[in-house]
């Protein structure tokens, strides 16, 4: 769908093995309220329950903001929480199969946590970051504040939470924050390319290590969990349609079994 041709705040779709969000209100800087945090939790749940997805595609619409977090005018009013705004970001970091975020533009507040979510991060080479969390008076729920920690180091953390610095597009790459930076007219063909890279890999090996990786980051590993998914994978058809496409020096066609 045209983000143009749509005035719906999120907009969803599917194409083959590929989920796209897109946070369609520019003129907001893509801000979220309670409305939009409610639709974007729908999409996440329409994402985990189509066996077909592999990968979610998380972008936002215009030139100028990817997202600046949570409304302000609705933390003013008492209708938007720091609570509420986590039931997405974990929902968003819980996605069992592989996030990539294209980050159109600048990125502000909870709208860095919502990136930071996504298992990848591609920028446009011209945008900054920053958290003013420390200049207006907020400080983050204890899971948003141990995301960062555990994705990008207590230093890093402490400079765009603590210190509320800006940062510009190359600081974020040496940082971790970014995986990689292009210029801006390459944004779609390059995030659409990693997500189809992402969606032609296979379906089980990719969620069970994503899995299992994230247990070993926050250090609640279940490791008689971690052997039965690569147990499954060992066992799998798509393991031998691997196996067999290597030797016959072709492209794998994985089902997911």
């Amino acid at each position: 769908m045209n983000a143009a041709m749509s005035d719906d705040p999120i907009l969803f779709s599917r194409d083959g093995h590929i989920a796209r969000i897109t946070l369609n209100n520019p003129t907001q800087h893509n801000a979220l309220g309670a409305a939009e945090i409610g639709r974007f939790r729908d999409c996440l749940d329409a994402v985990e329950t189509d066996p077909s997805l592999r990968v979610l595609l998380l972008t936002g619409n215009g030139e100028s903001t990817f997202c600046a977090g949570a409304s302000l005018k609705q933390f003013r009013s008492g209708d938007m929480s720091g609570e509420l705004f986590s039931t997405l970001t974990d929902r968003l970091a819980a996605l069992p199969i592989p996030s990539v975020c294209a980050l159109n533009g600048n990125v502000f507040g909870g709208g860095a946590e919502i990136a930071l979510c996504c298992d990848y991060r591609i920028g446009v080479d011209d945008l900054r970051l920053l958290v003013p969390a420390a200049r207006i008076g907020i400080c983050y729920p204890l899971n948003g504040l141990q995301r960062y920690v555990d994705k990008l180091g207590l230093g890093a953390a402490k400079r765009i939470l603590v210190a509320s610095e800006e940062l510009p597009a190359e600081t974020l790459l040496a940082i971790g924050f970014l995986h990689r930076i292009v210029a801006r007219e390459r944004l779609d063909a390059e995030s659409e390319a990693f997500a189809q890279h992402l969606a032609g890999l296979a379906p089980l090996a990719v969620r069970a290590m994503k899995q299992i990786l994230g247990g070993i980051a926050r250090g609640d590993l279940d490791s008689a969990g971690a052997a039965r998914l690569a147990q499954q994978c060992t066992q799998s058809r798509d393991l031998q349609e691997g196996l067999v496409a290597q030797r016959e020096k072709r492209a794998p066609r994985f089902t997911g079994e």
